[in-house]
């Protein structure tokens, strides 16, 4: 094991794994692109209706800011510039984060530090940590698993308990919306705030729960609503930002922070837009009232099953709560298991269009999977029912990497994409959705007695008579060479646009509409070749002492 310098003169470079992201290689997965969120695991058989856009490393960067140390971040380096740095500097520490599929670039990565620094203690941590037998896989120094901040901080002789200082980060970047580069002024962008990490609900397949401590586990940066009020107005001041992407996997679980946020920005007059995760039964703890005050206009939320026994579940009528949410404007994005240990290849479909029922804005369908780490792959294991399955592939977008008591390995592939592929034939793409739900609260609210709530639903409005109804027309025009009842859904919504807007909403969709019609034409062959989008090198660097002269 290597010695290291204390105190703040040790210099770290801290890594994501190296690139390409999105084509098969050695390394990888020929089915994943860890960097793209939505089209991975959301949209991804929407074809050009499909949301692109790539995130940051966020605990990297929440781990540099909080450092005394010189650092740097690379985030998206390739091979070759991830060497370059390494022969740039000499650095005393190299930390790398992965998730579990990237294992076998994290084993060439510490290979190529050794090689080309010797001297550098190497530490690796994200979920890659959570594999068993890890130290046996990677040559590193120090294995992490679970919060990063404090052990960096303990480690470096800091105080690990100091007040952690949060980054600004920007949620995601690279938006394409039908293929067209949207840039960054024009897409609203969001601001991410990391309140919390863990889950104190802890599913058995939950990786998240199962990395922080499990079920009942959570870590708090920031206790109360006072500081991520504080935390928020720094980010609108100076990343000029109004919507926040709260990264908590139950936010509204903690009542009492959301509650005194909600007072903070009613005294502050903030009109902002909250994007969050939450679970059915902590949503049922709120009035709508107060999630609309609360500027919630985004819920990610488990749906799972009917039949299925998670506590987050308990005694919700989900059909109905997601009804009603998006008829107060707020857009949902449902998540679905397929291939519970109650499927059968007779229910399966059954349960495929139960979730689609739900006619979420967005529906995410992932594989129940015993992923490395989680209660669920020691009880698999335990039964004798894990397949032999490279980890690589382990990341419930393929196919099953146990035995299932009913369905096939290969099955398990045609469900999932069945069910991606109903919810895109049933409802649509998730951009006309959004644009929906949109309209409906702008409708519910635009006389709402609260100032702040009026402005925020205006200005959502003024989104969809702008660039959204070029793009609401050049879907209604796509759609009717594969899907006219939804074209005609996209054509009333259009006309119920226009007829509230008025004529700058229909100049809008003359100008960009046939633009984005062009646009997704082109993408449709770019999809077809297989052409995939790669995130740059992102470089930052913090406490470095400045040059001579």
């Amino acid at each position: 094991m290597q010695s290291h310098p204390r105190g703040s003169d040790a210099r770290v470079l801290f890594s994501s794994v190296f690139g390409p992201y999105a084509r098969n290689d050695e390394f990888g997965s020929r089915s994943i692109n860890p960097m793209e969120l939505y089209h991975n695991q959301v949209t991804r058989l929407q074809g050009e209706f499909s949301i692109r856009m790539f995130h940051r490393s966020w605990g990297l960067m929440m781990i540099q800011q909080n450092l005394a140390n010189p650092t740097t971040l690379l985030d998206f380096p390739t091979r070759e510039q991830f060497a370059a740095e390494l022969r740039r500097e000499h650095y005393d520490i190299v930390g790398i984060s992965s998730i579990i599929v990237n294992v076998g670039k994290v084993r060439e990565m510490c290979r190529m530090v050794r090689e080309i620094s010797p001297d550098s203690v190497i530490v690796v941590g994200g979920h890659v940590a959570a594999i068993p037998g890890i130290e046996g896989m990677i040559d590193a120094d120090h294995i992490v698993k679970g919060e990063g901040i404090s052990w960096m901080r303990q480690y470096l002789g800091q105080d690990a308990d100091a007040p952690v200082k949060h980054p600004d980060i920007v949620s995601g970047f690279g938006h394409r919306i039908l293929g067209m580069p949207i840039p960054y002024k024009l897409h609203s962008p969001a601001a991410t705030v990391i309140p919390s990490v863990g889950c104190p609900m802890g599913c058995n397949f939950c990786t998240t729960s199962s990395f922080f401590g499990g079920k009942g586990k959570f870590h708090n940066f920031f206790e109360t609503g006072d500081e991520l009020y504080d935390i928020m107005c720094g980010q609108e001041e100076r990343l000029k930002v109004h919507s926040f992407f709260i990264m908590d996997e139950n936010f509204l679980l903690q009542r009492k922070r959301a509650l005194r946020l909600l007072d903070r920005m009613r005294e502050g007059g903030k009109t902002w837009d909250l994007y969050v995760f939450s679970s059915a039964n902590a949503i049922r703890k709120y009035s709508m009232d107060e999630l609309v005050q609360l500027g919630v206009s985004w819920l990610w939320l488990g749906l799972e099953s009917p039949q299925s026994q998670y506590a987050k579940l308990n005694g919700a009528d989900t059909v109905s709560l997601s009804r009603e949410l998006r008829e107060h404007g707020i857009k949902l994005l449902g998540s679905t298991i397929i291939g519970l240990e109650h499927h059968t290849p007779e229910n399966i479909q059954e349960e495929i269009d139960y979730a689609i029922s739900h006619v979420t804005d967005f529906h995410q369908f992932m594989l129940y999977t015993p992923v490395p780490g989680t209660p669920l792959y020691q009880q698999v294991k335990e039964e004798g029912r894990l397949l032999d399955v490279d980890l690589a592939d382990i990341h419930g977008q393929d196919r099953f990497n146990f035995r299932h008591p009913a369905i096939s390995r290969e099955a398990s592939k045609r469900y999932l994409d069945l069910a991606f592929w109903r919810d895109f034939e049933q409802n649509g793409p998730s951009l006309f959705r959004i644009c929906r739900t949109t309209f409906e609260g702008w409708k519910r609210y635009r006389n709402y007695p609260d100032l702040r709530v009026r402005e925020r639903f205006a200005r959502e409005l003024s989104g969809l008579r702008h660039a959204y109804t070029g793009m609401l027309w050049a879907m209604e025009r796509r759609l009717r060479e594969s899907n006219e009842a939804v074209s005609r859904k996209v054509r009333e919504l259009r006309r119920e646009i226009f007829r509230e807007s008025g004529l700058d909403a229909r100049l809008a969709a003359a100008l960009v509409g046939p633009l984005m019609l062009w646009a997704s034409r082109r993408e449709r062959r770019r999809l077809d070749a297989g052409t995939p989008y790669e995130p740059g090198l992102i470089v930052e660097r913090r406490n470095w002492a400045p040059a001579a002269g």
